[in-house]
């Protein structure tokens, strides 16, 4: 029923998951019918990964392949980063510290490389822990 809302004035609110915009789910249909309105605004209030959907409109782009369709993007895209629900670096090593003990290894497995890295170089220091950043799509045992 979602994805055929029809909005009717000059403003409309749509929320979704920020996986959405690249997996699929109604807000495709939304960002379709709405992206080439100048008069919409896209407000990203979370993390958008590189080479995204997400990532690529929030970075300004003019045109969004959506459904097999070159959509035009006309729209004003805005974020925030302030709600995002995600541990930082500081959260994570603290919640780190309440270990008994160390697992024989600590993988980081999200964020940007760089953050990952700093993040593993942080738990190596800090902690004294083995640790590393996961590659793409690398299968670990656990």
């Amino acid at each position: 029923m979602s994805a055929a809302l029809t909005f009717l004035g000059a403003a409309g609110t749509v929320t979704g998951a920020k996986f959405l915009v690249e997996t699929g789910g109604r807000i495709l249909h939304h960002l379709r019918r709405r992206l080439g309105d100048p008069r919409t605004v896209v407000l990203f209030v979370g993390y958008q990964a590189a080479g995204t959907r997400g990532r690529l409109l929030r970075e300004g782009a003019e045109r969004l392949r959506i459904f097999g369709e070159d959509v035009a993007v006309r729209a004003t895209t805005m974020a925030t980063d302030a709600l995002s629900a995600h541990a930082d670096r500081d959260d994570i090593v603290r919640w780190l510290r309440q270990f008994h003990r160390p697992p024989s290894m600590t993988y980081a497995v999200h964020g940007e490389p760089d953050a990952a890295a700093a993040l593993r170089d942080t738990i190596d220091r800090d902690l004294g822990w083995t640790a590393r950043v996961a590659s793409d799509r690398e299968r670990v045992a656990l």
